[in-house]
């Protein structure tokens, strides 16, 4: 079916028709780009969070596709009710492997032996604890325990801020280094541009490397977009936490969806997928409101929410840094006009998407010495 949808280049709206099978609910859906009362209608927003006073126990993994969600929950109920007491216990894992307390492989990638846990033992511990007074389970050391990956280790913090010391911050500019540009501790002093031309009338050419399958790869797809390497790390560090950053462009068009993903580049060339960032232009200034990119001038786009990750660093090791436009058949399509992108055909691709990076863009990536 996505493939179909691919191929022909119909709108969006339309996957319904191509499974040969009405979806009302999916229909429903896609009528609420935006995050309006529909959506906020559906869970606790805002100041809902303020009236949960019951403790919270979650389990999560840096490979769970919806992470983003549940993260997005503990750091609302932290930020409205401050006073309910919440934990989260987090690792290598995946969504179905963050159900059963992990995997011994996740997308290829073998886990840390310590990072395998027996979830059902640790549930009915937490509710003997809550409910019977019996002892906290032994794993809930703090607030945020997490494994550290590489390391073999748990650790535990008293907030997602306390997890990190300070921040890495990268400047994605034009100069090159190796196969790649050099992503640079320092601040370009010119401002310079990288020129990139996506045209999505071209279904024989995609990009997906922002999804960490496989999580350990031999090389990375220099084509999909722009690279940026930094200089060898001289001392060993742990990545912790959710990186975010700045993208400064401008556009021919009026809105494009960007993906920026994060590797380790280990001594010996491979490549470890950390984490990503994928979202659309048009919301993020406000995901409630959709506001328009203004064609050739050059706009922020600022971005948060990224997956959280612990991963050991080794020295040697470099951060490679992609930037791209989300272009492939497993996702919607945003070619850039006004209209809603479930409206948007191929025939809106009739002028590629050029991009202009500046190398003011930077992306702060959390560690821990």
């Amino acid at each position: 079916m996505q493939f179909r949808w691919w191929e022909t280049g119909v709108a969006y709206k339309k996957l319904d028709s191509i499974d040969g099978e009405p979806n009302r609910w999916f229909q429903k859906w896609i009528s609420h780009p935006s995050f309006d009362s529909y959506w906020q209608k559906m869970a606790p927003y805002k100041t809902d969070f303020s009236k949960i006073n019951i403790p919270v126990l979650a389990f999560d993994g840096y490979y769970n596709d919806s992470q983003n969600s549940s993260l997005y929950y503990l750091k609302e109920l932290e930020k409205y009710s401050p006073k309910t007491p919440f934990y989260l216990v987090i690792g290598p894992y995946g969504h179905f492997g963050t159900q059963v307390g992990g995997e011994a492989v996740v997308n290829d990638y073998k886990v840390d032996s310590v990072s395998l846990i027996d979830i059902k033992k640790i549930t009915y511990q937490w509710f003997d604890y809550i409910l019977e007074n019996g002892p906290k389970p032994e794993i809930l050391k703090n607030k945020i325990n997490y494994e550290v990956m590489g390391a073999n280790e748990w650790k535990s913090a008293s907030s997602f801020e306390k997890m990190h010391h300070e921040y890495l911050t990268f400047y994605l500019t034009s100069v090159s280094s190796q196969a790649f540009k050099l992503a640079d501790s320092q601040k370009p002093k010119k401002k310079e541009f990288l020129a990139q031309d996506v045209d999505f009338a071209d279904r024989e050419t995609s990009n997906n490397n922002y999804y960490p399958s496989p999580i350990i790869r031999k090389e990375v797809s220099i084509n999909d977009g722009y690279f940026f390497i930094s200089e060898p790390l001289t001392e060993p560090l742990i990545v912790n936490g959710s990186f975010w950053g700045e993208i400064k462009l401008s556009i021919n068009k009026k809105d494009l969806d960007l993906g920026v993903t994060l590797y380790e580049v280990t001594p010996d060339g491979e490549y470890f997928h950390l984490s990503y960032y994928i979202g659309r232009a048009s919301y993020a200034k406000d995901i409630e409101k959709r506001q328009l990119l203004e064609p050739n001038k050059i706009e922020t786009i600022a971005f948060t929410n990224t997956h959280f990750v612990s991963k050991q660093l080794n020295k040697g090791s470099r951060i490679l840094i992609a930037l791209n436009v989300n272009k492939n058949p497993f996702s919607q399509l945003n070619y850039g006009t006004e209209k809603d992108a479930s409206d948007e055909t191929i025939k809106d691709a009739q002028e590629p998407l050029k991009i202009k990076w500046y190398n003011d863009s930077f992306v702060k990536i959390p560690i821990l010495r």
